[in-house]
């Protein structure tokens, strides 16, 4: 678990620390950005359009993301009735954060691999930033509730499947569990590794 690192490597748990606290922050801001560009001012109302983390963290997904070193944020909340496009809308909302977790691991993982950088310290902090965003990114791709990427799925499920789209939506804790054994055996390696190595050209060492 993360804590154990705590004690025995402060600094790589300092880097892990912080690297997951801005990527969830930065992965649920564009959540609502995207949500209020569409025309729906629900996350501005409840003050959800910051950097702030202490807007986007979850009490209880926040212990485990300093002790387990996995966890989540508050959902960011949006009124489907109010976004401009009903259709796409809510996918648009959904895609929005796991596109910044992805762009925030391009730009990072480009300075790291063309910035001549010396500093070994800083090597590791950005290499685990970037591998925690693809990460995050792949994960929440996974078109399983209460994940982004069921968003999409149902962008494209017809309507006249909509007992069956309930019933997928309600599927949350069996779903979850097996899109992190997904990850485990598939997702991070065979999709996320190889992402992070396209990106900074270095191999993955932890």
């Amino acid at each position: 678990m993360l804590i154990d690192t705590l004690f025995t490597n402060p600094i790589s748990y300092l880097m892990m620390a912080v690297s997951l606290l801005f990527a969830l922050t930065v992965h649920e801001y564009f959540h609502a950005q995207a949500a209020d560009w569409q025309g729906d001012k629900t996350a501005r109302a409840m003050g959800r359009l910051t950097l702030n983390p202490l807007a986007h963290l979850d009490v209880v997904g926040a212990l485990f993301i300093f002790t387990v070193g996995f966890g989540w944020g508050k959902p960011v909340p949006f009124n489907f009735h109010a976004l401009k496009n009903k259709k796409w809308g809510p996918a648009l909302v959904a895609s929005a954060g796991p596109l910044a977790n992805f762009m925030m691991a391009l730009v990072v993982g480009l300075i790291l691999r063309f910035g001549h950088i010396n500093n070994l310290q800083l090597i590791n902090f950005f290499a685990m930033f970037v591998w925690l965003n693809v990460i995050l990114g792949v994960f929440n791709l996974i078109p399983v509730p209460p994940l982004d990427g069921s968003h999409l799925i149902l962008a494209v499920w017809p309507w006249k499947w909509e007992k069956y789209r309930m019933a997928f939506m309600r599927s949350g804790f069996l779903a979850i569990i097996t899109a992190v054994i997904f990850m485990m055996y598939v997702g991070g390696p065979y999709i996320a590794r190889p992402i992070f190595s396209l990106i900074t050209g270095l191999p993955l060492n932890f």
